[in-house]
């Protein structure tokens, strides 16, 4: 049995870990927030500690103090406001713990490109913590996981997510029957529902031992596909626009119904840019995940939820 901390566990990925560990009866969860919080601590069902996250030394007494010999990061690696994290001192907490041995730390998504560095603060941040992972820890078990793109977001809120919904509508806008897909559409990637990705870390907590990297899919499909399955879903044809790798390179993307709404908090232009930096990485086949050690695997009892299933029990009527 595992005792294991989950910074970040009170929302997004870390509560669906949070939750998936639980739901095995195997292990003993806690979650680390900044702040006490009775009434979030009786609905998850997990003790919620309030820790400091910018002093290193009582962290990493909290995690001896409390046996934590896990530590599975949900620690958000991008705001608002640019600042950084506190995943670094998470890191050296965990290694300074006598209790702790293993840690996976916040790095959701597909690896780093040299090509993606610059592109967005988070993986600037990412990469930091994986600098202090390969150069600091000494007898610390680490691991990333590798698990695409969230397909949360194209199902909320019918598909239960604790994900909070992205701030414009990218490429495929379900509710408007339209979308702007990067590229030519032909490229896969790998998609993966936040509640599945969750199960998989849950299962991982039984290996007797990590790779340093941990492979999840739930579905590998092409933005072309994805549309026909929203399509089909809706039951309906969508106005369908396509942007060039040029335009992408630009900084801009067509419009969607959907971002108008958005553009009193956050203006436009930020919006496309966002848009088509992440839509040139689908179109260079960064979010196409392959590996030979995928834990779906591992693990064949775990029956991801593919885009199709999503999408239907989202939109179907």
């Amino acid at each position: 049995m595992a005792i294991v901390a989950v910074p970040g566990g009170t929302g997004n990925v870390g509560r669906a870990i949070v939750e998936a560990i639980l739901a095995t009866g195997k292990h003993t969860v806690k979650i680390l927030s900044r702040k006490a919080n009775p009434a979030a601590e009786a609905q998850i069902g997990a003790p919620i500690l309030a820790v400091d996250y910018t002093d290193v030394d009582a962290l990493a007494k909290v995690l001896e103090d409390n046996n934590i010999d896990t530590v599975v990061s949900g620690i958000a690696m991008h705001s608002a406001d640019g600042t950084p994290p506190y995943e670094i001192e998470m890191i050296r907490a965990a290694n300074k713990s006598k209790t702790t041995k293993r840690m996976i730390s916040s790095d959701w998504g597909a690896p780093i490109r040299d090509a993606d560095i610059g592109a967005f603060a988070s993986i600037a941040f990412k990469l930091g913590a994986q600098k202090v992972l390969k150069e600091e820890t000494t007898d610390l078990e680490w691991a990333l996981v590798h698990n695409g793109f969230f397909m949360d977001y194209w199902g909320l809120p019918a598909v239960k997510s604790y994900l909070v919904r992205a701030p414009l509508v990218n490429w495929i806008d379900i509710p408007n029957n339209a979308a702007a897909i990067p590229g030519t559409g032909e490229v896969p990637a790998v998609f993966t529902h936040t509640m599945d990705v969750a199960k998989f870390v849950a299962a991982s907590l039984d290996l007797p031992k990590w790779e340093r990297a941990m492979w999840v899919y739930g579905d590998r499909v092409t933005w072309n596909q994805f549309l026909k399955l929203a399509e089909e879903a809706k039951g309906t044809n969508f106005t369908v626009a396509y942007d060039s790798v040029e335009k992408m390179k630009m900084g801009q993307t067509t419009e969607l119904p959907g971002q108008i709404p958005m553009y009193q908090f956050i203006p436009k232009e930020f919006l496309q840019g966002l848009a088509a930096t992440f839509g040139l990485m689908f179109e260079e086949g960064a979010l196409d995940l392959h590996t030979d050690k995928w834990l779906n695997d591992t693990f064949p009892e775990i029956k991801p939820m593919s885009v199709k299933e999503m999408l239907d029990k989202a939109w179907r009527k």
